[in-house]
């Protein structure tokens, strides 16, 4: 490995972000896109509204829990996905060639997709922005805790630092690569967590990495 390619994966700052469970949303916010662009330009089809509330709910369903283990999430997941079939799919068809109940309709107008598309783009666009201005900076001499655009940064030392990473989450990790990050800089008091943090293994190795390879300032080695 290079020393350019060495500071791309191993940088001398490490920023640190927690982002709130929205962010987990953009399947839902890809599916609008989607299904807008069919709607509107390709075919027309009622369809594609089972397709968005199947997406919505299991959306809704997998962030709202935490999955620990990945048997019971892809049991789970299996089992709303046969239901979900079953309720929008299966028995309106069976309803109305028994002559039962009317067929249910889920069809949708391109607009509500549209609006959808730019509802979540504009919700997770905020998140995003907002994550640029709260912040944990790492360096080899020090902690720096960012919050807001113009607060004074919280200082700690990097000396005595330890860090714990959690996976409470396989849907979270399986969508993006998200888990729990415990920054502990030394005193009790001083515990700083991150529940969602993306790339959480990519995190974990460079702080493994920075952490062995902390610098001692001249003025240390001279006292």
């Amino acid at each position: 490995m290079t020393e350019t390619e060495k500071k791309v994966k191993y940088p001398n700052e490490i920023y640190i972000r927690s982002y709130p469970k929205i962010i987990f949303f953009w399947p839902l916010l890809i599916t609008s896109f989607i299904l807008w662009m069919i709607q509107a330009f390709i075919d027309p089809n009622s369809v594609l509204g089972y397709v968005w509330f199947i997406v919505f709910f299991v959306n809704i369903f997998v962030t709202a829990f935490d999955f620990s283990s990945t048997k019971f999430f892809v049991l789970i997941l299996a089992i709303v996905i046969v239901i979900l079939v079953v309720i929008f799919l299966v028995l309106p068809n069976f309803a109305v060639n028994i002559g039962g109940l009317p067929r249910l309709d889920l069809g949708l107008p391109w607009t509500f997709y549209m609006l959808m598309t730019i509802i979540l783009a504009i919700i997770l666009g905020i998140v995003i922005i907002s994550t640029r201005f709260e912040y944990f900076k790492i360096e080899r001499n020090e902690i720096i805790h960012k919050t807001g655009v113009f607060s004074s940064a919280e200082r700690f030392p990097v000396k005595s630092l330890r860090f714990k990473k959690e996976i409470p989450d396989v849907f979270e990790f399986f969508m993006l690569r998200a888990g729990k990050l415990t920054i502990m800089p030394g005193k009790a008091d001083e515990v700083m967590i991150l529940n969602t943090v993306l790339n959480i293994n990519k995190k974990e190795e460079q702080l493994d990495w920075l952490l062995s390879h902390v610098s001692v300032e001249p003025d240390e080695i001279d006292s």
